[in-house]
């Protein structure tokens, strides 16, 4: 039997996936929370997480138990941005799954990260696919803290002082920006990182 902790802030959700793991009988969801500061207790086998939750957000959850040699961790998530995906896998997760995945999907996914074994949605896998055929024009992780500054509408000014960078700082990332994604403007650059899901 493989026992399950679900991380996701929406009870629905996990009430969801609780009814759905528990049918298959080799699963057990023996720990539930709302958010990633809650403790995983012993004797759990794999941590079912959410990325975008109050307080530690999935990839912080992830990062804390690879650290601890903790149970292996698969997210599942509505977000598949590169961003989301690079950051996850680069944080230990074992598995990223998409939450419109099929029942058996998610069954293995989790039978194989209980087994250590790496699993990715194709959706997920074609992202990440996207960046490594692409190197030369990978954004590093501030370009896309940046890009995720732009979308909301902030200034240089604003992004300088959220990034704690100078505005030099700024235009200079803009301009390997606008390089990296084939553009010659915000906008266009907002809507380019969008299509390529970077953010």
């Amino acid at each position: 039997m493989i026992r399950v902790m679900l991380i996701d802030d929406h009870p629905v959700v996990r009430a969801g996936l609780r009814a759905v793991l528990d049918s298959f009988g080799d699963i057990e969801v023996v720990a539930e929370g709302a958010s990633g500061d809650v403790e995983v207790p012993d004797g759990v086998d794999v941590v079912v997480t959410d990325i975008q939750m109050p307080g530690a957000d999935g990839i912080e959850v992830t990062r804390r138990l690879v650290a601890a040699s903790g149970p292996p961790v698969l997210i599942l998530t509505t977000y598949d941005t590169q961003a989301d995906v690079v950051a996850a896998v680069e944080a230990g997760a074992l598995g990223y799954l998409l939450k419109d995945a099929p029942e058996q999907e998610l069954h293995d996914a989790v039978v194989s990260a209980s087994r250590r074994e790496r699993v990715l949605s194709p959706q997920v896998a074609g992202v990440l696919a996207e960046r490594v055929m692409r190197p030369d024009e990978a954004l590093s992780s501030r370009e896309i803290e940046i890009l995720q500054a732009l979308q909301t509408g902030a200034s240089n000014r604003e992004i300088a002082a959220r990034l704690f960078i100078s505005e030099a700082t700024v235009k200079t990332h803009l301009i390997h920006i606008y390089s990296k994604l084939g553009v010659d403007n915000r906008t266009a650059a907002v809507d380019k990182a969008r299509e390529r899901r970077i953010i």
